[in-house]
């Protein structure tokens, strides 16, 4: 029979160099295990169904719906670390310092591209919005995807140099068998967290206050019927309304972005981790990935397009010749 201390051991056969398992209420384990299984299997489903709409049907080949596109990668990847973060629930790691390592990478790599992403999509509805007669010559398909392939090219290297000391020495860090850490030093924590969050944030919180002064003049504009003039008496172009609903869409996705990541990354600016119990650890993890899940929610409740093509997908008519060629919008 196993010992008290043997039971409380993540290995229990290393005694002497095996971490121990964290003291916490079990009902809160089973409780943050049955959450994050459930919002991960629901992420990965409703990011997949983003994925298969935008790819599938022609119609939605747009620049914006792209971004969205590239969003929903990261999102449906994160939908599947969040089994990683399953294992390590009960305080121990069994994967290995390898895993370990390439865990904390590839959720660095897929948080970074998110959040570059959003950018890519403020300054979109930025040109769509206070520009709308240069859009579409500015903001074409082919450049488009050459800004999200060079937002993953950028996250990924820039992240793995970042961790370039813990992947050439996996395991370097831990204390002991079980654990799974990773560290920065100190210039590149800081420079990591402003292009991660600091910089990324603020050009996204500008970007969106000019386009919600200019939505807000359209929409007066409108509601008085009288077209907006300069000083020289020329009509000015205002953009269109469907480009104000995106811009508004977009926006709400925006928001719950920034409400959903601050508070993981205000814990990283203040390195005040320690000061906050396991229950409160838990509801900032669990807030982090609950973002990747409400945004398929907020495209169903915004986009009539997606709910189109939800139904499409769900009754197997998607698996008709033709089907790509479906009218969407």
């Amino acid at each position: 029979m196993k010992t008290l201390e043997e039971a409380e051991l993540c290995f229990p056969q290393l005694l002497n160099s095996s971490c121990k398992k964290p003291m916490r209420p079990h009902s809160l384990s089973m409780l943050t295990y049955t959450l994050m299984s459930s919002l991960s299997l629901l992420t990965v489903i409703l990011n997949l169904l983003v994925i298969i709409s935008i790819s599938h049907f022609k119609q939605l080949h747009t620049p914006t719906n792209l971004l969205l596109l590239s969003l929903a990668f990261s999102d449906f990847f994160v939908g599947f670390l969040m089994y990683f973060q399953i294992v390590l629930i009960d305080g121990c790691w069994f994967l290995g310092d390898l895993m370990c390592v390439m865990y904390y990478v590839l959720d660095f790599i897929i948080t970074f591209a998110s959040i570059e992403t959003m950018v890519l999509i403020s300054v979109d509805r930025y040109v769509a919005i206070c520009y709308p007669l240069h859009y579409p010559n500015k903001v074409t398909l082919k450049r488009v995807q050459v800004c999200v392939c060079l937002c993953w090219i950028c996250s990924a290297l820039i992240q793995t140099v970042l961790l370039t000391d813990n992947l050439q020495h996996p395991g370097r860090y831990n204390s002991c068998f079980g654990e799974c850490v990773i560290v920065i030093n100190y210039i590149a924590g800081i420079a990591d967290l402003f292009l991660s969050f600091i910089g990324p944030v603020t050009v996204i919180i500008i970007l969106y206050m000019r386009v919600f002064v200019v939505a807000v003049a359209q929409a007066r504009a409108m509601r008085s019927h009288i077209a907006p003039v300069n000083s020289q008496r020329r009509i000015k172009v205002t953009p269109k309304k469907s480009e104000i609903k995106a811009a508004r869409a977009l926006g709400v996705v925006i928001i719950v972005f920034l409400v959903c990541l601050s508070p993981y990354f205000c814990l990283s600016l203040t390195g005040q981790d320690t000061l906050f119990n396991a229950s409160t650890a838990t509801f900032v993890t669990c807030l982090f990935y609950l973002n990747s899940c409400l945004n398929p929610v907020i495209y169903a409740f915004f986009y009539p397009w997606f709910r189109k093509a939800i139904k499409l997908i769900v009754t197997l008519k998607i698996l008709q010749p033709g089907s790509c060629r479906s009218i969407m919008v």
